[in-house]
């Protein structure tokens, strides 16, 4: 825990207006991880190749996709310190990886980031750790990333979801609109 603490300063210091997407990464099938580096972000699909609208969610009614959980992205210094490698980050289970500040303060809901020829808006549907996040990448992460501090900077991410459809790569400036 003492190693997440010490690297608190490092994800602060994540850019506030323009960073980079770092890493994306398909879900096509459960558990199923694909790392590519471009992709299409879609109004209906989220992004394309992904289970999220197949998926459904136990938070809907009707058991549909959460269209407010149509996209999920993390901090990439995040993903470094808790996954290692990023050939790891994958297992932290999120689609975008940002080398951006997603904090409350910086990326509140209804902030609209552009990234390549797509935006996205953050929405106000929480992203937390699961028994997954934990089983993948330790109790301690997961302690750490739902501590106070770790929801008031978005440790475990946000979710967002696509308002204008386009393509994004690996590299592509993370701004805000």
């Amino acid at each position: 825990m003492s190693d997440f603490e010490a690297g608190l300063d490092k994800i602060r210091q994540a850019p506030a207006d323009a960073g980079t997407l770092e890493l994306i990464v398909r879900r096509p099938a459960m558990d199923a991880r694909e790392v590519v580096d471009e992709a299409e972000l879609d109004l209906v699909e989220g992004l394309v190749g992904d289970n999220w609208s197949t998926r459904g969610s136990r938070a809907m009614p009707d058991g549909s996709a959460n269209p407010k959980a149509q996209l999920t992205v993390m901090n990439a210094r995040l993903a470094a310190l808790v996954a290692g490698p990023r050939e790891e980050w994958p297992l932290a289970g999120d689609q975008l990886y940002v080398d951006f500040d997603l904090s409350k303060d910086n990326a509140p809901v209804g902030t609209r980031l552009a990234i390549g020829s797509a935006v996205i808006e953050v929405t106000d549907e929480p992203h937390t750790g699961c028994a997954k996040f934990s089983a993948r990448l330790g109790s301690n992460a997961l302690r750490f990333i739902n501590s106070p501090v770790g929801r008031e900077l978005s440790l475990r991410g946000i979710n967002a979801r696509v308002v204008e459809p386009g393509r994004v790569q690996r590299g592509d400036a993370v701004r805000k609109v």
